[in-house]
């Protein structure tokens, strides 16, 4: 089966924060296929302040985009995975980067100030993206603590693996 039949997600979540508490709801796999798809479920969310979306690939890498008005922010988490997977290779030429060679090594692409607003700075971000210890899951679990909705994040991923 190809990437557009099937969904190489592993979860996609969108969370927004509204009357001072962060809203998390898991979104449709789906998504996954679709750089354009992810973006309009973002802005359909019901929020005046923007939301981001979470989402993991196979066990291979993420994805975060941040919808703020007409602002759309991207980070990939390793442009390598752009020689395998659609979505990276869509998150690469929006970010007007070029495809990475063979021979490149794994390192995140795209605004890694994403959530310095938010309290999240550039080099904790980036310093994420780089463990390899981690997982994707476990990469944007530890994101969402750091933002200050861990727990929210924790519930929608177990309703998605329900």
């Amino acid at each position: 089966m190809s990437e557009t039949t099937t969904s190489p997600a592993d979860f996609a979540i969108a969370a927004w924060h509204e009357e001072g508490r962060w809203q998390v709801a898991a979104l449709p796999l789906t998504i996954a296929n679709d750089l354009n798809s992810l973006v309009n479920a973002l802005r359909s969310q019901p929020t005046n302040g923007g939301a981001t979306g979470l989402l993991s690939v196979s066990e291979d890498f993420f994805v975060i985009v941040r919808v703020l008005g007409h602002d759309i922010r991207f980070v990939l988490s390793d442009v390598t995975a752009a020689t395998e997977w659609a979505l990276a290779r869509q998150v690469l030429e929006h970010l007007r980067l070029p495809m990475p060679d063979e021979d490149d090594e794994q390192q995140p692409a795209g605004d890694l100030g994403i959530f310095a607003d938010l309290g999240l700075e550039p080099m904790e971000l980036g310093a994420i993206c780089d463990d390899l210890e981690l997982y994707p899951d476990e990469q944007l679990e530890a994101i969402a603590h750091r933002l200050g909705f861990g727990n929210e994040f924790s519930e929608a991923m177990d309703s998605v693996a329900d």
